[in-house]
């Protein structure tokens, strides 16, 4: 039986982070992985739909906007084949890197499918039907999460699908719905759009993307109508059919129809995809249960990442597996997650931190509204992107940020200075006092600052 300090269970942005970290500290470290290093969000998830939304982006722009920009076409065209592989090319690359991490940190990465037999141990069962049994003082479970099947409505893989399937889905359906409008429902109402296909978002609740503020979610709407996708918010669907030509889906709310299309994407959420084994205990919602340690119910057993719950977020799970990992092997007391970046890579893209307007009123709490729209910018006109703004939740009396809220251009990028505020419990005056370079499109969150208080000098 091979022996190591800690055996992590999954490979993905909590798994190969917090197995990396403990490499780092001189810990002898195994991760064992089912599929591929990276986990969903480097092969599945995160990476491989920014390279398509990428792709989008660009004949977006040319298609409709080129003229604008002096430039023209004959017959502008895209391959459809290409567009999927390139997007596979990217995440093939970025799981190639975690492997050599894996080297470099001296960490045996072994895959197959785990079980936890008890505490200190784990059988790992490999693709050729053999197993092999690890033993370790500290184990940490990072399997993650599988998309949830909309009830009477399985996964086909052909007219039914998740997101797994619509990132290398080999022909270009004419006709797509897509059912929840949460970030990945919205980041693929906007991809396959882009290029020609009749998109329908069906979301129970009253806003598309409804855990951000509420303004944003209504300027997106109509950012997404000025599209051509159609968007049907506070609609439940009540029946479904769905044969190998396509399916038929029955709704109530803003319209009382039946919508036909060639696929639907089933985008309504995650379920936690437990280890084998030793059985933890777990939350009311299925999810791994933990301590203030990252400690499940068995002692030497640790959770981290999408596994124990939301936010189901990448950035997110490997803060948590750090915090886990030196909590393990150093005087540290691990800390747990407040607040976070949340990002959307349509366009205009959508990013957020902290408290939305509405929570803030929610809570009764004092505070100012700094908002400043990207028609004002001079950056955001050079590049010919006007649409969205910034928007500041401002505390009273002492002026820190509470929340702050973008949709326009490079939102995701963005959305990091203002983290950082937060995080420093920046005032607004600092952020004020703080010059920001001219033309950028960062001056947006300065102008936003002063807004709330009667200082900005272009709006």
């Amino acid at each position: 039986m091979a022996s190591y300090d800690l055996i992590v269970v999954g490979g993905g942005p909590a798994g190969y982070v917090g197995a990396i970290r403990a490499g780092q500290l001189g810990k002898k470290v195994a991760c064992v992985e089912k599929e591929r290093a990276g986990g969903t969000c480097l092969n599945w998830g995160c990476i491989p739909t920014k390279s398509l939304l990428r792709n989008a982006e660009l004949f977006h722009l040319m298609k409709h906007r080129a003229a604008e920009f002096g430039f023209s076409f004959d017959n502008l065209s895209y391959d459809w084949t290409k567009i999927i592989k390139r997007s596979r090319d990217v995440a093939d690359k970025n799981a190639a890197g975690i492997e050599y991490l894996f080297k470099k940190n001296k960490i045996d990465y072994i895959k197959g499918e785990a079980s936890l037999d008890k505490a200190g141990v784990v059988t790992v069962k490999g693709a050729d039907g053999k197993t092999q049994k690890l033993e370790a003082p500290k184990i940490l479970l990072s399997t993650g999460v599988v998309a949830r099947p909309m009830p009477g409505l399985p996964f086909n893989g052909k007219t039914v699908i998740s997101s797994r399937e619509a990132m290398v889905i080999e022909k270009q359906p004419k006709s797509i719905i897509i059912i929840g409008a949460g970030a990945i429902g919205v980041e693929f109402a906007y991809f396959f759009n882009a290029f020609g296909t009749k998109v329908t978002i069906v979301e129970m609740l009253p806003n598309i993307l409804p855990v951000e503020d509420t303004e944003v979610s209504q300027t997106l709407e109509k950012a997404f109508a000025k599209q051509g996708i159609e968007v049907l918010t506070g609609t439940k669907v009540v029946k479904t059919e769905a044969s190998d030509k396509g399916v038929k889906i029955t709704v109530e709310g803003k319209k009382n129809e039946t919508l036909e299309a060639e696929v639907c994407l089933v985008a309504i959420g995650v379920q936690p995809l437990l280890p084998g084994g030793a059985q933890v205990k777990l939350t009311d919602r299925g999810y791994i249960q933990i301590d203030e340690r990252y400690q499940t119910s068995i002692s030497g057993v640790y959770g981290a990442g999408d596994i124990i719950g939301p936010p189901w977020l990448a950035h997110v799970a490997s803060y948590e597996a750090i915090q886990a990992v030196e909590g393990m092997f150093m005087d540290h007391k691990p800390k747990k997650v407040i607040n976070f970046p949340g990002c959307t890579y349509c366009n205009p893209q959508v990013a957020s931190v902290g408290l939305t307007e509405r929570a803030a009123k929610e809570k009764g709490l004092k505070f100012k509204v700094g908002k400043f729209p990207f028609m004002a910018s001079g950056k955001a006109r050079a590049i010919g992107e006007v649409e969205g703004f910034v928007k500041l939740i401002i505390g009273e009396p002492h002026g820190e940020i509470l929340g702050a809220h973008i949709i326009g251009p490079e939102a995701t990028e963005m959305i990091a200075e203002l983290g950082l505020a937060i995080t420093l419990e920046a005032t607004h005056e600092e952020i004020e006092a703080t010059i920001h370079a001219h033309p950028t499109l960062s001056e947006a969150i300065h102008e936003a600052t002063g807004q709330a208080f009667g200082t900005a000098i272009h709006i």
